[in-house]
């Protein structure tokens, strides 16, 4: 798990570089892309600063990153061929150093986020299924908990596919084994053949992680034909690096693909999620329609800023690895010291040991104090259960110390 720390120089160097490789809306000529750079009226490509900006240059240079750039480097849109290559070496970095994925093994693209990611794996395993064993669409099932992402379900209405939601126990959050047996036996007996496995490395509300093990396990006794796609939409940038003990990575076999976004702990521009998949599964998706694009397309998306994917690339080569497992370790510092502080005051609350969420029983904490700190619930439908704290970049201690002097002084009351 390791890449290079640049200087500021060094990363402006790379991005200009690349930038100056794509092809030139100003100086060559361009017909046929409809597209440009940003509107000069409002976007001043002149301003000084912007020597030394290279993001807010990439942004105004505008390349689109349309298809997925890991699958052979003579099959992208050669006019944005020099942006293109930041965005292979972001997915190489990863796919290999953060996932353990072997070189040259892996395929991937800047994703809006894990909505788009978690529904582009299931499209694709819908339609693995479909070409490689002739399936119904009646015979696929994805598989998924109750704590995962609303994403699963949009997935499963947009793909025309059945979905089994999974009870978990309330006190682990961990999906209820012997439940997940008769679900999915009684699926079998329902015609169900093949399966698309959504697992959580980090839930939306609890931070809470699936048990991996065990789950494929017990699809691997039973001989089932199922793939596992892995929702690390929250979890991707911290859990490979507090967790050494990992199964979630692209050592396990058992894993074809993961999603994570650069747009939350990673703090970069929304719009930049993750997806990474084994070599081999992307083409399930190519839209031979796409004739006029070079090498066609194989996302959701379709267009996308490059600038985005110049953005991650940037952050991450500004922290290098070294550089971001001290700021992972900041976080989670901050994060069980206010887990130790709700412990003695009385307060219940779940967290995962190695993620920055913390769940709040929703007795123990009022309505105006959860207000007034921006904490979320798990519904604003009804009575909320729990209240959720991120610790993210800018959560100081002082703001943590008042929060935890208002919750006793409510307490008191």
């Amino acid at each position: 798990m390791y890449w290079d720390h640049l200087s500021h120089d060094e990363i402006k160097d790379v991005i200009f570089k690349a930038i100056n490789k794509n092809s030139n809306y100003k100086t060559e000529p361009v017909l046929g892309i409809p597209a440009s750079y940003l509107d000069k009226e409002e976007f001043y490509d002149d301003a000084p600063f912007l020597q030394d900006a290279p993001f807010l240059t990439s942004l105004i240079a505008n390349p689109n990153h349309i298809g997925c750039h890991t699958l052979s480097s003579s099959q992208s849109e050669h006019i944005f061929k020099g942006t293109q290559q930041i965005e292979v070496d972001l997915i190489r970095i990863c796919a290999e150093e953060i996932f353990g994925g072997e070189p040259d093994t892996i395929d991937g693209y800047v994703a809006t986020g894990g909505t788009e990611g978690n529904i582009q794996a299931c499209w694709i395993y819908r339609n693995y299924f479909i070409k490689k064993y002739g399936a119904n669409l009646r015979e696929i099932t994805l598989v998924y908990s109750e704590d995962s992402h609303y994403s699963l379900p949009k997935a499963a209405n947009v793909l025309n596919i059945t979905s089994i939601e999974l009870k978990v126990n309330k006190i682990n959050r961990k999906i209820e084994i012997v439940l997940l047996k008769n679900a999915i036996k009684k699926a079998v007996e329902n015609g169900t053949k093949y399966f698309i496995v959504v697992l959580n490395m980090g839930t939306t509300m609890f931070g809470s992680v699936d048990d991996i093990e065990s789950i494929t396990t017990f699809f691997y006794s039973e001989n089932l034909n199922y793939k596992v796609h892995v929702d690390a939409a929250f979890g991707g940038f911290i859990y490979p690096f507090t967790n050494p003990e990992s199964k979630y990575t692209f050592k396990n076999p058992k894993i074809t693909s993961i999603i994570l976004d650069a747009h939350k702990l990673l703090q970069a521009p929304f719009g930049t999620g993750i997806f990474l998949i084994r070599k081999g599964f992307m083409q399930y998706v190519c839209t031979e329609e796409a004739r006029y694009i070079q090498g066609k397309d194989y996302t959701l998306c379709g267009s996308r800023s490059g600038a985005n994917a110049i953005s991650v690339w940037m952050i991450l080569r500004t922290h290098g690895s070294d550089g971001w497992k001290v700021k992972i370790s900041k976080l989670m510092d901050r994060t069980t010291h206010l887990c130790n502080q709700l412990s003695e005051s009385g307060v219940r609350f779940f967290r995962s040991p190695f993620l920055n969420i913390i769940a709040i029983k929703a007795e123990d904490i009022s309505v105006k104090l959860a207000k007034k700190y921006h904490l979320v619930a798990d519904t604003f439908e009804g009575i909320p259960q729990w209240w959720k704290i991120v610790m993210m970049g800018h959560v100081k201690q002082g703001v943590l110390d008042s929060f935890i002097s208002d919750l006793k002084s409510w307490a008191d009351t």
